[in-house]
């Protein structure tokens, strides 16, 4: 790495050993690719809540030849995240995930995306990060909150359009590359609940 990584707190404390985790997370992606330039993480507690516990949230920015790759979980949700080094092992993983979609990239291994279709979800699952939706062929298929945006799946509900690919995933069929159809219709009706 051209410049040193740095790993700050965003109003918490300072932990050595949360940093270490972080600085060894950072070598598992240069291990991936080793012309990473710069990294810069941020941890913070956006979510404080009394009932709900105290929320981590990682932000990982990696500047790399071509681009930016920038990675800020934050899930609202996801009470795993109460521990630091689970939140910090997600964000990473999905660092990483983007980090080998970006190698591949420069390589011009990019492999190419089954065409979408437009599904209707019949199930959604948010604290847990999953649902189901119809395919136009009448099948009911997997998908999980890393296929669409984060802002995108807090909008779905029950009936919600959604653009999709479909991929083999471990238990079978499952949708990727999800995109809400009508995000603005969602907005606004949540906005009048």
């Amino acid at each position: 790495m051209q410049t040193a990584p740095q790993v700050s707190f965003d109003d918490i404390p300072l932990d050595e050993a949360v940093r270490e985790a972080a600085l060894r997370h950072i070598d598992g992606l240069e291990a991936i690719y080793d012309r990473i330039t710069g990294c810069h993480v941020v941890i913070a507690q956006p979510h404080r809540h009394k009932r709900e516990g105290r929320l981590y949230s990682i932000h990982i920015n990696l500047v790399v030849p071509g681009g930016e790759i920038v990675v800020n979980r934050n899930h609202p949700f996801d009470h795993a995240h109460e521990d630091i080094y689970v939140a910090m092992r997600d964000s990473f993983d999905a660092a990483r995930r983007q980090l080998e979609d970006h190698v591949r990239h420069l390589r011009g291994a990019v492999k190419p995306h089954a065409p979408r279709a437009v599904g209707r979800v019949t199930q959604v699952f948010p604290l847990q990060g999953y649902g189901f939706l119809a395919t136009p062929d009448g099948r009911e298929i997997y998908f999980h909150q890393h296929a669409i945006s984060e802002h995108d799946f807090r909008m779905l509900e029950i009936g919600s359009e959604v653009h999709f690919s479909e991929e083999e995933g471990d238990q079978g069929p499952q949708a990727a590359h999800m995109q809400l159809v009508h995000p603005h219709t969602h907005v606004a009706r949540r906005g009048h609940v």
